[in-house]
């Protein structure tokens, strides 16, 4: 929940409209429906891997990737550092990779529900890269 409010609480707003993007950047209204689902995604991967036993270093790396995630935003949007974001964005892109690998080892399930996200977040991550290489 923590993580998706940061989207309310630190909007794109001028700032970000005022940026010089790639043309590639995905219309605004994009982000509000792509991160409910993504957050779906994400908390059942959680729950699922929350009721195997052996999965409690599985679970610290979802707490690390989630913290990552709700950083990104107030970083990037609320103090406008894009820099930092890039920074912030890059830990998260390999801490949703290595989570994939290793939830797909516990669940396959698991595994899968992270695989849009980790398509996300590449995806992000290069918009956040080209964003800092334009400004």
């Amino acid at each position: 929940m923590a993580a998706g409010l940061t989207g309310s609480l630190f909007p794109p707003g001028q700032w970000y409209s005022e940026l010089n993007k790639p043309i590639w950047t995905p219309p605004n209204w994009i982000f509000p429906v792509a991160w409910p689902i993504l957050y779906l995604c994400m908390s059942y991967s959680g729950a699922t891997l929350a009721n195997i036993d052996s999965a409690g270093s599985a679970l610290a790396l979802w707490a690390l990737q989630i913290a990552l995630n709700t950083l990104w935003t107030p970083v990037f949007f609320g103090l406008k550092n894009i820099k930092v974001g890039l920074i912030i964005i890059l830990l998260l892109f390999l801490s949703v990779a290595i989570c994939t690998y290793v939830f797909w080892m516990h669940s396959v399930l698991s595994g899968l529900l992270f695989l849009p996200y980790l398509a996300w977040v590449t995806f992000a991550a290069a918009l956040n890269m080209a964003v800092f290489r334009l400004n």
